[in-house]
């Protein structure tokens, strides 16, 4: 149920005349049902993009392919989800939003299916780019649908309950997926991701109600999207961030068998914790949302930061190194969350676009946050990355701070 006019955002530039937007019509009541089906479509993305990494080693014996190669399966998932999130608003804005999403979720069914019987690397490989683009569409929208699922007020706890099905993912994915690997095969582990996308499916298409194409996006819209006041300050934010997370994470083993001196049993468990931080942090940072989005922007990755250098330089002993892993957890729990509320509250007239964006900004910072990284951890170990990385947190926190705009936290009527 919808209020019956649009609110408008003002848009000029210098030299420009004034340019009223129209935003789509907040409900006035919430449908947590359609909310709760899309968290479980986000956990089936995330999960059928992670299966790779614990199947590696099978995946590649059985095509008969080297273990590098075998790899690319993430990348090419990595690569498609970019342009997804880039082109979905505009490809799709004639089409009803449910039947988009259910779109990318029979997409997530065929790709999971067709890579359990795919004969060789190729194949396997063009599987992957169609999860790809289920999942950077998936995710491009989720933020901007959420906004026509609920009232404006409990927005942010909306989004955090989508984004936690990536949390969920992150502490599942891996270990479920080597366990049924041993189990039963690498083949039968993603039949079994395609029964779950089945279950979303279902679940879907009772939950999710109709919702009339709204947007009016074009290719050329993204570069409006970014000429926005504010926006591209914000974006160049959120990149800082991400980079500085993910050349972190992606030593996080090094670091946790060097710094905090964990064995394999330790480890393992000390990943779970991680895991679980960052899934209670997820569902944290919608409360925090409802308070301040500027505090939550700031405060993530500050405390990210002083995690970082933490566990970097101080003789913290093993108990203190555990706290501040499960610092970094929460706080990284929150960053999709946050900036995934921003970009929809600095441009609600253009939310999927803006959504596009944010996708393509967190999967660039992916590869440049690891690539740094490694250049980080050949120059001097793991010291020197988590170093590095938290004097970058720490900036990012203070360009947060004093540079991007945050609009405030919208209320009910």
């Amino acid at each position: 149920m919808s209020s019956d006019v649009c609110a408008t955002v003002p848009d000029a530039g210098p030299g420009e005349a004034a340019d009223v937007k129209r935003v789509p019509p907040a409900p006035v009541s919430s449908s947590w049902a359609a909310v709760f089906s899309l968290a479980v479509g986000v956990f089936g993305l995330l999960t059928a993009e992670y299966l790779p990494t614990s199947l590696l080693t099978p995946m590649a014996a059985d095509l008969g392919v080297s273990e590098a190669l075998a790899g690319q399966a993430v990348t090419v998932t990595a690569v498609a989800a970019m342009l997804s999130g880039l082109l979905t608003a505009s490809l799709t804005r004639r089409i009803d939003r449910r039947i988009v999403l259910l779109g990318f979720t029979v997409l997530l069914i065929v790709s999971n299916l067709l890579v359990a019987v795919a004969a060789n690397m190729v194949m396997l490989l063009l599987m992957r780019i169609l999860l790809g683009v289920a999942l950077g569409g998936f995710w491009s929208m989720a933020a901007a649908v959420a906004m026509r699922l609920v009232p404006p007020d409990v927005v942010p706890r909306a989004i955090s309950i989508i984004f936690s099905g990536i949390a969920v993912a992150t502490i599942v994915a891996v270990p479920l997926g080597s366990y049924l690997g041993e189990l039963s095969g690498w083949r039968s582990t993603f039949l079994a991701a395609a029964a779950l996308g089945v279950v979303t499916l279902v679940f879907q298409f009772f939950a999710l109600p109709r919702m009339a194409p709204q947007g009016t996006a074009r290719l050329g819209t993204l570069w409006e999207v970014l000429r926005r006041p504010g926006f591209g300050v914000g974006i160049a934010g959120m990149l800082l961030v991400h980079i500085g997370h993910y050349a972190l994470f992606t030593y996080i083993r090094p670091a946790l068998e060097n710094v905090v001196k964990v064995d394999v049993d330790e480890l393992a468990l000390l990943l779970f914790v991680f895991g679980v931080a960052n899934f209670v942090g997820t569902l944290a940072a919608g409360w925090l949302l409802e308070i301040s989005l500027r505090l939550t922007l700031t405060l993530t990755p500050a405390l990210m930061g002083v995690a970082a250098l933490g566990l970097a330089l101080l003789p913290a002993g093993q108990a203190g190194y555990v706290v501040l892993v499960v610092l970094w957890g929460l706080a990284f729990g929150g960053v999709s969350v946050a900036w995934s509320n921003w970009a929809t509250r600095m441009v609600p007239d253009q939310a999927e676009s803006a959504g596009g964006l944010v996708v393509v900004g967190v999967q660039s910072a992916i590869a440049g946050g690891a690539g740094a990284g490694g250049v980080m951890f050949g120059m001097g170990g793991v010291t020197t990355v988590f170093t590095v990385s938290g004097a970058v947190l720490l900036a990012s926190a203070l360009l947060i701070l004093r540079r991007v705009k945050a609009p405030p936290t919208p209320r009910g009527n």
